[in-house]
């Protein structure tokens, strides 16, 4: 970058880094309630442990979509208040509940069903009674977790980042002994194991989003948009074109997410002892992953930002800062996975056998710290360029064409066990950041270049 634009790059890495703290230790207190899942479920038994594992797979599975396709409101919210547009703001969050809600119901059904099908995915049978157990739980709380992500998803569009760190942390201090109460029984409450933490994070999810939609009634920050001044109806189209543009998002999430998650299923068909050992490393792996993703929905704000104001200097700033940051931040977690996997380890299983393969299942963790960074951020920064679909394919051929065959070939085909299938992941990892880091590469250079106008100040031209 030319020297005079090293200032700005300067407050623009302060603004995203600001911007992105709150929304970390957000995504940290979401880890941090799975960690808090597993931590009570380990102690109360491996079976337990590996129960949850499967239960969480099952949720998180159809999670990915609404997720996804919700956050386009993130890159839509900030591009209208980029372009001063901020009375649309309101009716387009309205529809967003609508479909929020909907998506919400299909999850409900979802894991209404599959449970039952656990036995044709070959998943042992001693683990099947407690993972249908948390996935029935839990399914009562998932139209509020949608809802709530259309919420937060809104106050991130606005710059506001502030709720979803205070409510993230909220709902782990009342998790923490309402999972434990309900899993291990005290007093004259029953001992209902997993079937316990499937129901207490249930309650949580519905605490949150009640917590959220009474903070957007009541902040004058929000007051002068109107956002539940009235009813609404669903328009139809409005949902649709939230569609159009949300959906490849989702399938783009699904497909990451869903790589840990398929690994994670075919794992648990080796034993207990390896789908305990690999829920411990993921658990540890997600929390790591927290940071870049934070960092991500942050460029995501700020790209679509200065998108909507007609700045694509600004645009190529807010990336480059992205990127930045979240190379530091991958350093710093690639060390504390290969200096600390034994310390982490022991917080989680006495154990001794799950003990000493999560801990190798960690050093493979710490490999592909950079390359999943690198893919996020730039997934985060085409999201805010309102470019969806190519890279919708692009992860379709990283994770799915290469990195999913390549795990099940050896880690089950040659038997490598839990190993082989975690050299799929940094395989297909490494591909999408290639590619990825490619296409965002590929369409910052065909932004309008900044021009000078009359002054001396920068413009937008063709």
């Amino acid at each position: 970058m030319p020297s005079e634009s090293a200032p700005r790059f300067g407050r623009e890495l302060r603004a995203t880094a600001t911007l992105a703290l709150p929304l970390v230790l957000g995504h940290v207190s979401t880890g941090l309630i799975n960690f808090v899942d597993n931590v009570i479920a380990g102690h109360h038994g491996t079976r337990t442990l590996a129960s949850v594992t499967v239960g969480t797979a099952l949720l998180w599975l159809p999670m990915m979509v609404p997720i996804g396709t919700l956050i386009v409101l993130t890159a839509s919210v900030s591009q209208l208040d980029g372009a001063g547009r901020r009375y649309e703001i309101a009716p387009l969050f309205r529809q967003a509940l609508w479909l929020g809600l909907g998506l919400g119901l299909l999850m409900f059904a979802f894991l209404s069903a599959v449970p039952l099908a656990l036995g044709a995915f070959g998943i042992a049978t001693d683990i099947i009674p407690g993972a249908t157990a948390f996935s029935h739980a839990v399914r009562w709380g998932v139209p509020a977790l949608t809802l709530f992500f259309c919420m937060r998803y809104l106050s991130e569009g606005l710059h506001w980042t502030l709720p979803t760190m205070l409510l993230g942390f909220g709902g782990l201090a009342v998790l923490a002994p309402l999972g434990y109460v309900l899993t291990f029984g005290v007093g004259p409450l029953p001992e209902m194991g997993a079937a316990g933490l499937g129901a207490a994070s249930a309650t949580v999810m519905w605490l949150q989003a009640l917590g959220f939609a009474l903070y957007l009634w009541r902040s004058a920050r929000f007051a002068p948009l109107g956002l539940f001044a009235h009813l609404e109806w669903p328009r139809w189209r409005v949902i649709a074109g939230l569609l159009a543009t949300g959906l490849p998002i989702g399938v783009t999430v699904l497909m990451e997410g869903g790589l840990f998650i398929a690994t994670a299923l075919l794992i648990a068909r080796l034993g207990e002892v390896q789908a305990a050992a690999h829920q411990i490393a993921i658990n540890v792996s997600a929390l790591c992953f927290m940071v870049p993703m934070g960092l991500a929905e942050a460029t995501t704000v700020r790209v679509g930002h200065a998108l909507g104001a007609g700045d694509p200097a600004g645009v190529r700033r807010a990336a480059r800062a992205g990127y930045a940051i979240v190379l530091a931040t991958q350093l710093c977690s690639a060390v504390v996975l290969l200096l600390g996997h034994d310390a982490i380890v022991a917080v989680y299983t006495r154990d001794v056998a799950v003990a000493a393969l999560a801990s190798t299942l960690l050093l493979y963790a710490a490999a592909f710290q950079f390359p999943d960074g690198i893919q996020v951020m730039s997934a985060g920064s085409l999201r805010g360029l309102r470019d969806t679909r190519v890279p919708m394919f692009l992860a379709m051929a990283a994770y799915w064409g290469l990195g999913m065959p390549l795990g099940a070939g050896l880690g089950l085909g040659l038997g490598w066990g839990p190993q082989g299938m975690w050299a799929g992941l940094i395989v297909g990892l490494s591909a999408a950041a290639v590619l990825m880091g490619w296409r965002l590469s590929w369409r910052l250079n065909r932004l309008p270049l900044p021009v000078a106008a009359p002054g001396g100040t920068l413009t937008s031209g063709a």
